[in-house]
């Protein structure tokens, strides 16, 4: 039952009133002098009266949603995508593209299972978008001959402008894992061996890791060529320090420490090449040679760490050839290790 109002009570109400009034009036005095303080401190010292609260980035998406990101960089907005640790955890693992990545997706989005296989462990998936015969590493300019406007600065991007921005979602900086194929594979290894303290766990699927073999300048040339018209001697001369910095043979005594795992294939057809047109036996063809070539640079890759005494993961397929469902099938056999190194 709601109070009676009308009755005793606004009588005492009304013979109160004057004391309520001489109260009202002291606080607005007392009020007014605050402002005038305040106002005052506000001109003696604006930048801090005037600073507005800092706020970190918010979540669009709930724990284990997938979500895309523009991330600013030297190279302009990057597009990265990104699947949520399922229960908030820090962990990440970055996802490394192709020679031929694309600039709306992350192959390792379309074209495997990835996030499936990773949507029950509380890890961050982190898959840059772009980076097209890049080789994910810091480019000396322009590649001139296909009219580019900006200088590739992928390892930066990696290692400093994109954990910058993640760690304002909660992303740790150091409890890191990358995994890389093909032309990402050597630039995996290549970032936890200059940045161990990011990256916990490196892993390299049918990689060309001996950069400085007879040969692989020209075949990278081609390559490039072949993927975006990008000129090989804008990202580095052969022979010249950043050249070498970016060979596997050369830096793997800076490997060591480094969890790694790391695999290629023979290069003979197996159960995911089943091409139905001309074309198609062309692109199985294709992917037999490159991968074959990988696994030469994979086993050089292994002698020189076995001789420097430094243990890997290695798994070498008696068959598979260069493409996506075999990366698949590898991350699968890494999945374990990689948990290991960022649980541990």
């Amino acid at each position: 039952m709601r109070p009676d109002i009308t009755g005793p009570s606004r009588a005492i109400s009304a013979r109160r009133a004057p004391a309520q009034s001489s109260w009202g009036e002291r606080l607005l005095a007392v009020g007014g002098a605050l402002l005038a303080i305040l106002l005052a401190a506000a001109v003696s010292a604006p930048e801090v009266a005037l600073a507005a609260p800092a706020f970190g980035p918010v979540h669009r998406t709930p724990a284990g949603g997938f979500e895309e990101l523009m991330v600013p960089s030297s190279m302009g907005p990057v597009k990265v995508q990104v699947q949520w640790a399922k229960n908030g955890g820090s962990g990440a693992l970055y996802l490394l593209d192709g020679l031929r990545a694309r600039d709306d997706q992350n192959a390792w989005v379309i074209n495997t299972n990835a996030m499936q296989q990773f949507e029950n462990d509380d890890v961050t998936l982190v898959m840059p978008v772009g980076g097209q015969s890049s080789w994910y590493a810091d480019w000396l300019s322009p590649s001139n001959t296909n009219g580019q406007k900006f200088t590739y600065k992928w390892e930066t991007f990696l290692t400093k402008e994109l954990p910058d921005f993640l760690a304002g979602y909660g992303v740790s900086r150091t409890n890191n894992a990358v995994a890389g194929l093909s032309m990402s594979g050597p630039a995996a290894l290549r970032l936890a061996a200059f940045y161990p303290g990011q990256f916990k766990h490196a892993s390299s699927f049918s990689g060309p890791l001996n950069l400085t073999a007879p040969g692989m300048p020209e075949a990278m040339r081609l390559m490039m060529l072949s993927a975006g018209q990008f000129n090989r001697d804008s990202l580095a001369p052969p022979w010249s320090p950043a050249w070498l910095r970016m060979d596997p043979f050369v830096f793997a005594p800076q490997l060591r420490g480094v969890p790694m795992y790391i695999s290629a294939a023979t290069g003979a057809p197996a159960e995911y090449d089943h091409p139905t047109s001309a074309m198609g036996v062309v692109d199985t063809f294709d992917a037999m040679w490159i991968e074959s070539l990988a696994m030469v640079g994979t086993r050089a890759l292994q002698a020189r760490l076995n001789a420097l005494n430094i243990p890997a993961v290695y798994d070498f397929p008696l068959a598979g050839t260069h493409s996506w469902k075999y990366w698949e099938a590898e991350l699968w056999k890494a999945r374990p290790y990689i948990l290991t190194a960022l649980n541990g």
